[in-house]
């Protein structure tokens, strides 16, 4: 039966104050039971104005046993401006959820901060989480990927392009559009006309004229589609067919883009900051696993102003670090609850040059946190194993190749232990 779940709406401070500056949420299913049901780990980011604000999703359909405060219990500060402009904070979510029906997450509320340029007032997103069993992977639909700073800057007279960051763990093709697609009509929900924006979801900014300056609520919607035909089935065996040309799931992207006055130069490196080496490269690709420190080296320059800070969007315990002038490290150290998973990280450099502030290029990297895989099988114990305990070369490559086939890295190794009960473990440790 569907069930609708509705989560209170919690404010802190006027229910209509201007205080809002996007969001985003991704999810990603961690476990499937024997029932059909799936854990699943949810994130979202939440922008404003100060740390003060905060609010919550609500949910319509099979949300499983979503407690009402444990939305805010996770609710951690990210980054903010010196100056206060901004704050973003994360909050994370596990919950098992029966992949037998509607599940929709909606944040809807009021208002984006103030004097807007198009028109938008009050803030409206939706995630759509589909669960059903894929037929390529044999696993439940995971959401596309992706972070944002809560505002973003570009002066009038220059173009630039956004890359935005938009990857599936599935391996879907990823495609972004304006919207909103909440579960009631968005008036007015009317994209920047500033802006263009691709399907493979990079977002240009075409030089304009002064009387374009100001702030824009800028709302995306990122889509799955598969590479290829599949179904997904769902507890009941209920089987659903989606083509390249139809979505999977939906997730929200929302930010606003600041338009400031001109700039004396475009060129990066003299008032934009321009980042240099050991800079990762816009898409990156990093590894790390749990409890195992990641670091990202920043570095960028600006001739004609000065590099006041890094602004990064990412996990919340990502921690910053500065070196000098125009020399930054974020540091990230994955835990338990967050192996298996893909993260993006994103950030810009601004420089200052008297009151006017200058954003570099966004850039964004992928840090997959690896599977710490452990195995352990159960075996007789072998007459061809000494009797001084050395290990026979040909059974543990035996031993090894049964579990690369079952999954293991190749680049494992195995180490066999004798057990007191005429019994010996093969423990295998990916990466040991």
């Amino acid at each position: 039966m569907l069930r609708l779940v509705l989560l209170l709406l919690l404010l802190l401070g006027a229910t209509h104050a201007s205080h809002f500056l996007g969001t985003m949420m991704t999810y990603y299913p961690k476990q499937t039971h024997a029932d059909g049901s799936v854990t699943v780990s949810l994130r979202y980011k939440l922008g404003f104005t100060s740390c003060y604000h905060f609010d919550i999703w609500s949910c319509y359909g099979s949300c499983g046993s979503l407690p009402y405060v444990q939305w805010d219990r996770t609710l951690q500060e990210v980054d903010m401006e010196p100056s206060g402009e901004w704050c973003q904070r994360e909050g994370t979510v596990t919950t098992v959820i029966f992949p037998s029906s509607l599940t929709q997450l909606v944040f809807a509320g009021g208002n984006w901060i103030y004097y807007i340029q198009n028109n938008v007032v009050s803030w409206r997103a939706l995630t759509f989480v589909e669960l059903g069993k894929r037929s390529d992977t044999r696993k439940p639909n995971a959401s596309p990927q992706s972070t944002i700073m809560p505002a973003v800057r570009v002066p009038s007279n220059c173009q630039r392009d956004y890359d935005l960051m938009a990857f599936d763990p599935d391996g879907d093709n990823v495609e972004c559009r304006f919207g909103s697609d909440s579960l009631y009509e968005c008036n007015p929900c009317a994209p920047p006309s500033i802006l263009n924006l691709s399907s493979s979801c990079t977002l240009s900014f075409n030089r304009t004229n002064s009387t374009s300056e100001g702030q824009y609520a800028v709302q995306l919607v990122l889509e799955d589609f598969p590479k290829q035909t599949i179904t997904l089935t769902n507890v009941h065996g209920v089987q659903t067919t989606k083509t390249t040309s139809q979505a999977i799931s939906k997730v929200p992207l929302q930010f606003v883009l600041h338009v400031d006055p001109v700039v004396p130069s475009c060129t990066e490196g003299l008032f934009l900051p321009k980042f240099l080496p050991p800079t990762p490269a816009n898409r990156a690709k990093m590894s790390t696993r749990v409890n195992q420190p990641l670091e990202i080296s920043i570095a960028a320059e600006a001739a004609n102003a000065t590099i006041s800070e890094l602004l990064f969007s990412g996990p919340a315990n990502v921690v910053k670090n500065s070196s000098g002038s125009g020399n930054f490290t974020l540091s990230w150290t994955p835990s338990v609850s967050e192996e298996g998973e893909s993260h993006p990280i994103c950030f810009v450099v601004q420089a200052t040059l008297n009151s006017e502030k200058y954003h570099s290029e966004l850039r964004c990297v992928i840090v997959q946190v690896e599977l710490g895989m452990v195995v352990r099988v159960n075996m007789k114990v072998l007459t061809s194993l000494s009797q001084g305990g050395i290990v026979n070369e040909v059974v543990l490559q035996k031993v090894k190749d049964e579990l690369v086939s079952l999954g293991l890295p190749s680049n494992s190794s195995l180490l066999l232990l004798k057990s007191s009960s005429a019994l010996a473990n093969a423990t295998a440790a990916s990466g040991v």
